[in-house]
């Protein structure tokens, strides 16, 4: 089902569910907001046992109490806050929420444990609440517009025991006498901390298989807390396998500034299929090294990307005062209130500057080709390297329909390329338990959950990492360790997950393509055989595209923006059973007599960097959704173009590949070396 028969559907039988990740455009002071370092605590209620966590905690952790606007039967669950394990400091704890797959599935004893697999889930942020996953993407419970509940029918937790985790400390309901985390480092060990108490109150969990999930900044969340994992000599569960979607695997310039020509490639209305503006990004795109071409296999490791910022005065200051929010993977409303900033400084900057020629809002034929006048074979002193940005100023300028209401800006949503409504439906992080009780503070709520009373429980927020002298996280990317932790799973048999919304604009498909090309894993560089096979829905729709080999899968699921879950509910939860908890093999690379085989065969028309995205793009208020779709002649000749354009680019990237390998290996160790100082540095008080 497209989006809009999707939407349509939604607003018929259970209302229209909004399509962001973590919160709307107009954010109340419940959900967004500043969290202090205020000292929190767990609050102690009726029948809390006394002494270590035990199975003797089930009972208190138990939500027996009904919780408003509920009418189904939620089957068992248990929630509220448990210990990380930090000496001294037992109000360190994390919220969890978890639900069993059947009656009796996660408080089974040790002693009559199976080997069925158990999940957990993890938001981003850094510093949004995993609740949010829980009642916007694949929890049981969803919500509607007007605030009511519905029963979930794709909910992760029927295919497994599931448990939703508040973290890093001070995150959402999780609580802090310490302070926040110093660095991923410290989280990690917080959080198997939290999983060695966790498992004493369920017992099973020790040593049945464990597939850690989640989104957007998981991706650095998750390969840290598994870096700590494989560091322990006696680690307290039983890791099976990892799953990154639409993560932050790679740096900034890796999962958001380089992917851009390719977000164009798969929504060209994004630039009004304008082949004069695409040639502008191509060239700033080759200048700025972001062209890399993947080989099956890999030829060489590519080099380090970096942000080149750009060298106009009046835009230079302002992007790096925006960097570090930017590069800590800012949320929906961080990107977009800094968009409207910035491109409203823009205006009357250019107006100073040209007053009888605005030319950027001058919205006629050559203003519209204002980016293509301006090529001259160097990088774009405006612009720098942020491709990105240049992507969505554009759009929200010049292509129809975003550029409907320039200054209210609402209508991009950079989390599905196609959804331009405006504004959206108001739904978002402070109606989360609006559901729940007419007053999200209300204590009958925060007892039936075993929540904090010490603390409000804040959606997402701008989390500051203790250990660095500004607040931005102090670590490296993952990907500056992922070959190191890809031979250590490969030795301990965990199996790696990287799955990817092809409608995703802010983590393209692409960056996480261009992160498993350069992991050595299994004894050999990235994947030998492109992705390109097909796989289907429970209705035999096609889903997407798979690929796996020696122990790593890429999964990219057509029709989903970042929550894959939210946006294709029916293919998260193939996926999930499938790929995550399940061993399918479509798409994975096995040998013959006759040479490597793909496992459900490979589609010829799949064998591209691109999926094409769909035609219409969705526009109106709320639920009067209208579709916009460009003229057939336009969009035939952007065909013939591509078609053209793309053949003659990869030709070239591929002689220039050959080239930066050579001392791609000399830049990424000066790399790592730049970011282990950096991060000694951040400790350094100035």
């Amino acid at each position: 089902m497209n989006k809009l028969g999707r939407r349509r559907a939604h607003a018929s039988r259970q209302g229209l569910v909004a399509s962001i990740a973590f919160a709307a455009l107009v954010l109340p002071p419940i959900v967004s907001g500043q969290a202090t370092t205020e000292n929190s605590w767990p609050h102690v209620y009726p029948g809390m046992p006394s002494g270590d966590y035990s199975p003797a905690w089930q009972s208190y952790f138990e939500v027996t109490e009904p919780l408003p606007n509920v009418t189904w039967d939620l089957g068992r669950n248990w929630a509220g806050n448990i210990a990380v394990n930090r000496e001294g400091h037992p109000n360190d704890t994390l919220f969890f929420w978890a639900f069993e797959a059947t009656n009796g599935s996660l408080t089974v004893p040790a002693n009559e444990s199976n080997n069925e697999p158990w999940g957990i889930w993890l938001n981003g942020g850094p510093g949004a609440s995993s609740l949010l996953g829980l009642l916007y993407e694949n929890g049981p419970i969803h919500l509607r517009p007007d605030f009511s509940a519905y029963e979930n029918n794709y909910s992760w937790n029927r295919l497994a025991d599931y448990i939703w985790i508040d973290q890093p400390l001070g995150t959402g309901w999780s609580t802090t006498e310490t302070g926040f985390v110093l660095d991923e480092d410290q989280m990690g060990s917080d959080f198997m901390g939290f999983l060695e108490n966790l498992v004493k109150v369920f017992p099973s969990l020790k040593t049945r298989p464990l597939h850690i999930t989640g989104e957007s900044y998981a991706g650095t969340y998750i390969p840290y807390i598994t870096k700590t994992y494989f560091s322990m000599a006696d680690p307290p569960v039983n890791l099976a396998k990892i799953a990154i979607g639409d993560g932050t695997v790679g740096n900034a310039a890796t999962f958001e500034q380089m992917p851009t020509t390719t977000t164009i490639e798969t929504y060209p209305q994004l630039i009004g299929y304008d082949t004069a503006v695409f040639e502008w990004f191509k060239e700033q795109e080759h200048l700025c090294g972001y062209d890399l071409n993947l080989t099956y296999p890999q030829d060489g490791h590519f080099p380090t990307l970096q942000l080149v910022y750009p060298t106009d005065p009046d835009r230079a200051a302002n992007v790096y005062a925006s960097h570090r929010t930017r590069t800590t993977i800012m949320t929906k409303t961080g990107l977009v209130n800094t968009a409207r900033q910035q491109a409203l400084r823009r205006e009357d900057q250019l107006e100073r500057r040209h007053p009888a020629d605005r030319r950027l809002h001058v919205h006629d034929a050559s203003a519209k080709r204002d980016l293509s006048e301006r090529t001259n074979g160097t990088i774009d002193p405006w612009y720098g390297c942020f491709l990105y940005d240049a992507m969505v100023e554009y759009a929200l300028n010049f292509s129809f329909p975003w550029s409907m209401d320039f200054h209210s800006m609402n209508g991009f949503d950079i989390y599905d390329i196609p959804d331009a409504l405006n504004p959206e439906t108001p739904l978002d992080g402070a109606l989360c338990f609006k559901m729940l009780t007419a007053n999200f503070s209300d204590n009958r709520t925060r007892a039936a959950l075993h929540a904090p009373t010490s603390k409000e429980w804040i959606g997402e927020f701008g989390y500051t990492f203790s250990g660095s002298k500004d607040g931005s996280d102090p670590n490296c990317r993952p990907m500056t360790f992922l070959t190191e932790l890809a031979t250590n799973a490969t030795a301990r048999n965990v199996s790696v997950v990287i799955y990817s919304g092809n409608d995703d604009s802010l983590i393209p498909h692409r960056g996480s393509e261009v992160v498993i090309q350069n992991t050595t894993f299994g004894g050999i560089q990235g994947f030998t055989r492109p992705p390109s096979t097909p796989w289907y829905d429970d209705a035999g729709n096609f889903a997407g595209i798979v690929h796996q080999e020696r122990n790593w899968s890429f999964v990219l699921v057509k029709g989903a923006g970042h929550l894959v879950a939210d946006q294709q509910p029916g293919s998260a939860f193939v996926f999930l059973r499938e790929f995550v908890l399940g061993n399918n093999d479509t798409g994975l690379v096995v040998n013959s007599t006759s040479g490597p085989l793909v496992v459900g065969g490979e589609n010829s028309s799949l064998v591209n960097d691109v999926l094409p995205g769909q035609s219409g793009i969705f526009y109106g208020s709320g639920a009067t959704q209208s579709t916009y779709t460009f003229p057939s002649a336009t969009i035939a000749n952007w065909e013939s173009f591509i078609a053209t354009a793309t053949a003659t680019t990869t030709a070239a990237s591929t002689a220039m590949t050959k080239a930066q390998s050579a001392n791609a290996g000399v830049a990424n160790r000066l790399s790592l070396l730049v970011c282990v100082v950096s991060a000694f540095l951040h400790l350094i008080p100035l």
